[in-house]
């Protein structure tokens, strides 16, 4: 079946071709018919060559195999994380593409295949990412999944603030782009390849690591960390979730993060693993170090907004540094806690951003404030987004549950305090938001300003605002939130991820692991209770200013923190190196 594996690229990129050459001939029904058949096609195709990646598929695109153990041609990999990546990104795609049914409020001049071709293309950028074997092609389906991101965020161009949220959105993610190019550059001229493992043996003939390894170590990781929105690197994600249409924001909180994240385990373990790369310890310490920080500040920042996406993003960030804790653990354990946590936050973030769609295309607004108490009616949407809070906490027996349980007794001591508050935090001021908009619980919010109040009155992004909630729109949300819950509560899922990922035992809740997760829920629970009854005492303190302020929206700030983090990355990874 290897040879079916450039077809995950091809069928969506040929569904997007198909759309755009039909230009105005279709109708929206039919473009956005063309979108799912496609999506759903490359889904199955995904799963169907995941459950027979073992052993994995290689292929060589074209036939250029490599001759006398010299390799010019295009090397794709299909294993157990590479192509449970490409399932993750097909799958979340149908469900963003069956939510927008009908659902933008187009010019009538407008391509009706526009937004269908655009979401196939980011599909098949992510899907060619996750299964490039070479540093250059895994960079240019980066680039891809990039330009199309782009794109897609500043949807509504119409409107100036997402044409400024796609920019500050395009031009980090070129940056970490040119670095990453950069660093495949320093790789080449060292090892004269492309390909991934024959990198990695190259630098381990050439003998120990030197400075050069470190560049183009730090160089590549930047790249891979700005799209993984970690701190410092992370300031376009609240901006572009911001302004993004609501199935665009499902994917970038959904998968493309996590696809950063999976790709500084590829490339570590591939690329820089072996002697003539980077030391383990000095891995762990660098992202450990930024998985901290990140968790620290994205749950702050969380804890702290009321316009709704904006929270949603924030609490990716702080999860996102609990990826990266799990990834600088290098051990089996850590990795099937990563993969498992994974899943279930792609299908609970992408639930929640639903509902959060549901509140702008019925009232105009996704500011905490301004909806007290107005969407009372909206049972089943209160009672999703609660199940999506309540999952976010890690209570059992959800997929994240299952994956931050792993992953607390892989990485033992502190950090399993680290990480029952930031699921603590973030899972709060979800059910926060949730106790004040669906039910209207605690004093009505005064006029008092807030950092970021552009969510009081807004657009909806479909024709006009509901009146009633379509059926897909809910729906959506709640089969995600059932594969969650399916990811930690079917032991069979359990046991392939365990095998495809470290070819171990499969995963499986523990009584400490189940301990840990009812506290973290009933610490949510708390808080959110505390700040909806008294929310004076958790209003925002002063020291939480300066935070406030690097979220600037100037670009420049940006670049500069991006160098910032660059050069932090390289001082963590250094000492085990030109220490020597």
């Amino acid at each position: 079946m290897h040879h079916l594996l450039p077809v995950l690229v091809t069928v969506p990129l040929l569904g997007a071709t198909l759309l755009v050459a039909g230009g105005h001939r279709l109708s929206r029904v039919a473009a956005e018919t063309i979108g799912c058949a496609f999506a759903a096609g490359t889904a199955g195709l995904a799963i169907a060559l995941l459950l027979n990646s073992s052993p994995p598929l290689t292929d060589w695109v074209g036939g250029w195999t490599p001759k006398g153990g010299e390799s010019v041609g295009i090397v794709l990999v299909g294993d157990g994380p590479g192509l449970g990546m490409a399932a993750l990104a097909s799958l979340l795609t149908v469900a963003a593409l069956a939510y927008s049914w009908h659902y933008f409020d187009e010019p009538p001049r407008r391509h009706a295949g526009a937004f269908p071709a655009l979401m196939l293309l980011f599909q098949g950028g992510m899907c060619g990412f996750a299964i490039a074997g070479d540093l250059f092609d895994a960079f240019v389906f980066f680039e891809l999944m990039s330009v199309v991101a782009y794109a897609l965020t500043g949807h509504r161009v119409e409107e100036p603030k997402a044409v400024q949220g796609a920019l500050s959105f395009g031009v980090l993610n070129s940056l970490g782009a040119y670095a990453v190019l950069t660093g495949i550059a320093l790789l080449y001229a060292r090892t004269g390849e492309l390909t991934m493992t024959k990198i990695g043996q190259g630098l381990d003939h050439h003998g120990g690591p030197d400075a050069l390894t470190l560049a183009a170590f730090a160089l590549v990781l930047t790249g891979l960390l700005v799209k993984a929105a970690a701190v410092p690197f992370h300031f376009w994600l609240p901006d572009a979730h911001a302004v993004a249409p609501t199935p665009v924001c499902m994917l970038l909180s959904g998968v493309m993060v996590e696809l950063g994240a999976y790709g500084v385990w590829r490339v570590y373990r591939t690329v820089f693993s072996g002697p003539g790369g980077i030391p383990a310890s000095d891995l762990e310490r660098a992202l450990v170090v930024l998985g901290v920080l990140t968790a620290v500040v994205g749950a702050v920042m969380c804890w702290y907004q009321r316009h709704i996406k904006r929270l949603l993003a924030y609490s990716t960030v702080a999860h996102m540094g609990l990826f990266l804790i799990g990834i600088g653990a290098l051990s089996p354990e850590a990795d099937d806690g990563v993969a498992l946590y994974i899943l279930g936050h792609a299908g609970v973030k992408a639930a929640l951003f639903a509902c959060t769609g549901v509140l702008l295309d019925r009232y105009g607004s996704v500011d905490e404030h301004a909806l007290h108490g107005r969407a009372r009616e909206l049972r089943g949407v209160a009672v999703l987004f609660v199940l999506g809070a309540l999952s976010l906490a890690g209570l059992p027996p959800f997929g994240i549950g299952l994956g931050k349980a792993v992953l607390e007794e892989a990485v033992g001591g502190p950090l399993t305090v680290l990480f029952l508050a930031v699921s603590a935090v973030t899972a709060g001021a979800v059910l926060r938001v949730a106790a004040r908009v669906f039910l209207g619980l605690g004093p009505r919010p005064g006029d008092e300003s807030s950092y970021e109040t552009t969510g009081i009155d807004e657009e909806p992004e479909t024709r006009h605002r509901l009146s009633r909630v379509p059926d897909t729109m809910t729906a959506v949300p709640a089969v995600l939130l059932v594969a969650s819950l399916a990811a930690g509560a079917v032991p069979g899922f359990a046991r392939v991820v365990g095998r495809a990922v470290s070819g171990g035992t499969a995963p499986y809740w523990t009584p400490a692991g189940v301990l840990l997760g009812l506290t973290s829920t009933a610490l949510a629970l708390g808080l959110a209770a505390l700040a909806v009854t008294h929310p004076k005492p958790l209003a925002e303190p002063s020291w939480t200013t300066p935070l406030r302020r690097l979220q600037s929206g100037h670009i420049g700030d940006y670049v500069a923190w991006l160098l910032m983090g660059t050069t932090l990355l390289a001082a963590l990874a250094a000492p085990g190196i030109l220490g020597r």
